[in-house]
């Protein structure tokens, strides 16, 4: 099982933010090739699981599948993740199955895998106002039911070296 980081930061900000030498751990960052989600839901039927544009972002359902802990690393954008951030999330489709479940009398989507992972979020901005906070919270809540995700954690941080001082 591996940890996964998903983070919206240039190379420098995110190498001086976490210095890890853990093998175990996947980054994910922006590599300038990701493309949008484009809704055709080919993840599902076409080949399930993988989502059909291969560039490089393609396999976010399985790496999830794998992983004990993600942590997402994003700048508070309206209260949600930034463009890049939430384009992954987006991205990670395949990870569900197109059937669906009633949980907390709510319908979701079925899990492709019985896996369960850590959810810990660190949005950051320096001006996040209450309005975004709260929006926030009730993103992270709808994505760690949709993901399956346990023992989530939420973070605001008003610097970078904030999220340093808890990862």
């Amino acid at each position: 099982m591996m940890k996964i980081i998903i983070h919206d930061l240039d190379q420098q900000e995110f190498t001086a933010l976490y210095e890890s030498k853990n093998t175990d751990i996947t980054v994910i960052s922006d590599n300038g090739t990701i493309r949008n989600c484009i809704g055709c839901f080919g993840c599902w039927i076409k080949t399930p699981g993988i989502c059909v544009l291969k560039d490089g972002y393609h396999t976010m359902g399985e790496l999830l599948s794998k992983c004990h802990e993600l942590v997402i690393i994003s700048k508070c954008v309206y209260g949600s993740y930034s463009p890049f951030v939430c384009n992954i999330v987006d991205r990670s489709l395949p990870y569900l199955l197109p059937y669906f479940a009633i949980k907390n009398g709510e319908t979701h989507h079925q899990f492709r895998y019985d896996n369960n992972f850590a959810l810990s979020v660190h949005f950051y901005g320096n001006d996040i106002t209450k309005a975004e906070k709260k929006t926030a919270q009730a993103l992270v809540a709808a994505n760690s039911v949709n993901l399956n995700s346990t023992g989530n954690k939420l973070y605001f941080h008003n610097s970078l070296q904030a999220i340093k001082e808890v990862i």
